[in-house]
């Protein structure tokens, strides 16, 4: 054999080693997070895939490949999020991007999705365009939307029999959303209701006391609140200080989960209706086994982004299960209607708009010695929170 002729050869030898080698080497996920600016939220969030991942693994991983986690950091900012994409895709080579929490980041991943043909779940951006008026074929939400957040409330607020209602929420997509979805679906449960008041401060950056009070001065009878991490805990302490909350029914987003609930500790509000997680009171077969796996690995108890970043994992292996490949375009098409295994019990993603049908807890929050939890509490499917198939269809474009 002429040097030449074995220089080529082992060339060929060469590359198809190395085919060969990253179709056994690890399966890379790239997950983009705000985990400096949402630290509360993503801290468990991280806990929960690291638990899922173990498991994964553990058992064979997934079509004989074990998963890896590769981390970017979004700086809660839109174009962060979309340069720590490229990288993850252009340089790390991750098979599947994942991640992201604020809905403005989670949108401008979604898009560059769309550009480049790269399959994302995402696993916590609340937007309902992220299924809907942006949707596209690459992209599926995990998390329950905004749309589902402010359905699972109304018919508990209906039943309030309130006329006068206030609105107070973050000034971005995700709190406009929230209260638009929450006027509609109650004036329609409740023909005459009003809205008298509409408090809409910047994220972050919220003067509670001078929003309390312009509340406080509207006299409403009833307040539907969309604010969360610091914002919600200075709402909720300068409106307890001004009597706001007394003999005034709220209504509010997100309130009952313990991100929120733990940092208030004593503070927190007393028979508020929220959406929530009690992980201390839930008590199906699905749930205890992660508790008590949860607690185990950390030493501590779950939140419900720890929930999320569990089953975001557990999505992911079943649906590259399904398709046999990290291929995006079978990926795409095996997680339509994919059925997968939550702590909350069997969820699926819907086809027509790529939604996943995890459910909601919905009750009423009190303290317990001095601290916050969900007094009372009931789950809602999230099959049954969902938009007609006729609606959707006129909101999402064609895949």
């Amino acid at each position: 054999m002429s040097i030449r002729c074995g220089f080529i050869a082992a060339l060929i030898a060469l590359s198809t080693g190395a085919g060969a080698h990253a179709a056994d080497g690890p399966i890379r996920l790239g997950d983009i997070n705000s985990y400096k600016a949402m630290a509360a939220n993503t801290g468990p969030y991280r806990k929960g895939v690291e638990l899922a991942i173990e498991e994964v693994n553990a058992a064979g991983g997934v079509l004989g490949r074990k998963l890896e986690l590769v981390t970017r950091e979004d700086g809660a900012n839109p174009g962060d999020a979309v340069r720590a994409a490229e990288e993850l895709v252009s340089r790390e080579k991750v098979d599947v991007l994942t991640g992201t929490i604020l809905s403005h980041v989670g949108l401008a991943v979604a898009d560059f999705a769309k550009q480049r043909k790269v399959f994302f779940l995402a696993s916590a951006p609340l937007t309902d365009k992220i299924v809907w008026e942006n949707g596209n074929r690459y992209t599926y939400r995990l998390r329950p939307s905004t749309y589902s957040h402010a359905a699972a409330m109304v018919p508990f607020a209906a039943k309030l029999n309130k006329k006068r209602w206030a609105v107070v929420y973050p000034n971005y997509e995700y709190g406009q959303s929230a209260v638009a979805t929450f006027k509609k679906l109650l004036t329609e449960a409740q023909p005459g209701v009003e809205f008298i008041a509409d408090m809409a401060p910047p994220l972050g950056k919220i003067d509670a006391g001078a929003v309390a009070q312009a509340l406080a001065d509207a006299k409403p009878d009833a307040i539907f609140n969309v604010l969360f991490g610091p914002d919600l805990a200075k709402f909720v302490r300068e409106g307890e200080n001004r009597g706001l909350f007394e003999q005034r029914e709220v209504v509010s987003l997100l309130t009952g989960e313990p991100e929120y609930l733990d940092p208030l500790q004593g503070d927190a509000p007393k028979n508020w209706l929220v959406t929530g997680y009690p992980w201390y009171a839930i008590d199906t077969p699905e749930h205890k086994a992660f508790l008590a796996a949860y607690r185990k690995r950390f030493e501590d108890h779950p939140r419900i982004a720890s929930v999320v970043g569990y089953a975001t994992i557990k999505a992911l292996a079943a649906g590259i299960t399904k398709a046999g490949s990290t291929d995006a375009e079978k990926l795409a098409d095996a997680f339509r209607d994919l059925p997968f295994d939550t702590p909350s019990g069997p969820v699926q993603f819907r086809g027509i708009d790529h939604q996943s049908t995890l459910g909601l807890y919905v009750g009423r929050t009190g303290l317990k010695d001095g601290k916050g939890i969900m007094t009372s509490f009931t789950y809602v499917d999230g099959s049954k929170l969902q938009p007609s198939d006729a609606d959707v269809a006129k909101m999402r474009p064609r895949d």
